[in-house]
């Protein structure tokens, strides 16, 4: 049996490619995130989290982008 799960290593590539395609900076991410400080979005960049579901919603917003080329899924054996 196999499962859907997302890739978090690819889609913090796609985070980070995407601000750089768009030429976006970390501040400009920020403000628009409503943060006070860019640690959240750093760490989305490097895998070591995912963004909650409302700030994927913004970022693809921020993107031009649909969610489906944020979040990069895999199929797992099980």
């Amino acid at each position: 049996m196999s499962v859907t799960r997302i890739d978090i290593s690819k889609t913090a590539e796609n985070i980070a490619n995407l601000r750089i395609e768009k030429n976006l900076s970390i501040k400009q991410i920020q403000d628009a995130l409503g943060f006070n400080n860019p640690q959240a979005f750093y760490k989305w960049q490097r895998g070591e989290n995912l963004p909650t579901l409302d700030n994927l919603v913004i970022l693809a917003d921020i993107y031009g982008v649909s969610l489906d080329e944020i979040i990069a899924v895999k199929k797992e054996e099980f």
